[in-house]
């Protein structure tokens, strides 16, 4: 059996969406409509003869709704084997008569929770017969169309058409694995809900999730990889780049979203109190800054580094104006982010095809919970989200001489920074701009070196008379294991140091910055990032 004649449908939707325009093409095919409860009435207002369920099964709807479709003559109707002699001999003794179409789509739980319901109402909204009828139905496909999504609704009405009120095999096989994996991520949401909500399971003992296909991507991080975008099933309680409106230029890549998303986390650690610019290449931050306007933070971010800066990622915090995107375009940018664009900038950025102008609603919030995943082989990673944010508390003077207010704030800033670098990072900052980054090296004397001379040839390139580590401060993501982590940032010009501390030779890191007459912070917290 291929094609499959519609004679008899049961709907039973929460959303309602389309369903009035579906039911009149089903009736259009002289298809028998069966329905439940607020459903039933819905069809009925659209005019349309809907046979309750009660009536098909002989008895009511019972226990305040919990128990209505839950009867053999449903899922008798839905599991039977058409062609196979016990099966319909079953069927004809019991009455029970062939369902062919299933709509269903299923309570709002996730929605439920959403807006903060109590555990009572919570609990209502698991629903039971749906998803039993969804599993029959997509089990027994051979016979029975499923629908989940009020979204495919049309496609049922052209497969009708194509059919004179048929179903192809192949149509309902589609609609078969995408009803699994509705039930499947709608028990996803309620066994996440369970564990970390109501148990209040940090890490739960079996960890389910769900996410729903976006987009296919061109390819991977290279191009003999594939790759795709995905979003959580049940929506996204934050809002970044997947949800973003592209303006312009050519479907973003891998690597496009990679780095766009390590810029827009960085951004976000500056609020919106002060223009800031962020500039990233390959996830690693090359030039950061806040100033009196974004064309300033601009161009002191990209003076930081402007040979990584080519093709790299843009991220403000404020609206883009015009001149800033002029600015902007004097050089090859592969993706600019930020929470809006007045008509200066989209006329500037109009006249760059393949730049890709994001805009986004609002900047997430730097310091939200969440876990994140990383697979291994044989098995997955877990932790939590690095969402720790430096307090005065937690900041301890250790050398004889104490940061000025200058150096305390460039520290402040140099840490926001190093948070957001390939360990091992160091940052060199001054005046709210980073002066020098060093990123992803092996040893942090390295990286205090790399950065220092990236400084030195920024100096050269922009004619400064010294590069801008003089009387910068310096942050390390994780402590120097030894003195000469320090010593090195202490000869590029460094005056202050804020790093975890917690070495076991503390003691001679102090005292060699103690005779280099700089100041020094400890944190106590370290920001490692692999």
């Amino acid at each position: 059996m291929t094609d499959v004649t519609i004679k008899r449908a049961l709907l039973s939707v929460s959303d309602k969406t389309g369903l009035a325009e579906l039911g009149r093409a089903l009736a259009g095919y002289g298809v028998e409509l069966v329905s439940t409860g607020g459903t039933a009435a819905a069809l009925r207002d659209a005019g349309l003869a809907v046979r309750d369920i009660s009536e098909l099964t002989g008895f009511p709807e019972m226990m305040d709704g919990r128990v209505k479709t839950l009867h053999p003559k449903v899922h008798g109707g839905l599991l039977a084997v058409r062609d196979d002699a016990a099966h319909t001999a079953a069927m004809a003794e019991h009455e029970i008569g062939a369902i062919d179409l299933v709509i269903v789509n299923l309570y709002p739980f996730a929605a439920t929770v959403a807006k903060g319901a109590d555990r009572d109402e919570v609990i209502e909204n698991i629903d039971i017969g749906g998803p039993s009828m969804v599993r029959s139905a997509a089990k027994n496909h051979r016979y029975v169309t499923i629908v989940t999504d009020p979204a495919d609704y049309a496609e049922l009405a052209a497969a009708l058409e194509s059919k004179a009120g048929a179903t192809s095999l192949e149509f309902r096989k589609a609609m078969a694995a995408k009803a699994f994996a509705a039930t499947a991520a709608y028990d996803a949401a309620i066994a996440q809900w369970f564990a970390l909500t109501d148990q209040q399971h940090h890490f739960p003992p079996t960890l389910i999730g769900a996410h729903k296909l976006v987009s296919t991507l061109r390819y991977g991080e290279n191009p003999h990889q594939s790759a795709a975008l995905y979003v959580p099933g049940q929506g996204s309680a934050v809002s970044g780049l997947p949800q973003a409106r592209q303006l312009q230029g050519k479907e973003l890549s891998y690597n496009n979203y990679n780095d766009a998303n390590a810029a827009l986390e960085l951004i976000a650690e500056f609020g919106t109190d002060q223009p800031a610019v962020v500039i990233v290449k390959h996830a690693n931050p090359c030039g950061v800054a806040v100033a009196a306007t974004p064309l300033a933070a601009w161009q002191a971010a990209l003076a930081c580094d402007s040979v990584s800066a080519f093709g790299g990622i843009v991220a403000l915090n404020r609206l883009l104006d015009g001149p800033t995107a002029e600015a902007i375009c004097e050089i090859f940018t592969e993706v600019v982010v930020a929470p809006g664009a007045d008509d200066a900038a989209l006329s500037a950025f109009a006249r760059k095809k393949n730049l890709r102008l994001l805009l986004i609603d609002s900047l997430p919030d730097a310091g939200r919970k969440g876990l994140v995943t990383v697979p291994i082989v044989g098995g997955l990673l877990v932790q939590d989200r690095d969402s720790g944010m430096l307090t005065d508390d937690m900041l301890q003077v250790v050398t004889k001489r104490q940061p000025t207010e200058q150096e305390l704030a460039d520290c402040r800033f140099a840490w926001t920074v190093a948070k957001h670098v390939k360990s091992n990072a160091i940052v060199y900052a001054r005046e709210g701009v980073t002066a020098g980054i060093g990123a992803g090296q092996m040893n942090r004397r390295d990286s205090a070196r790399i950065a220092a001379a990236k400084a030195q040839e920024a100096a050269e390139t922009h004619g400064w008379g010294a590069p801008r580590t003089v009387g910068s401060a310096v942050a390390s993501d994780a402590f120097f294991p030894f003195a000469d982590g320090l010593m090195a940032a202490v000869e590029a010009g460094a005056t202050a140091v804020i790093q975890p501390g917690g070495s076991i030779r503390d003691d001679e890191v102090i005292a060699a910055a103690d005779a280099a007459g700089i100041a020094m912070m400890f944190t106590g917290m370290r920001h490692f990032r692999h």
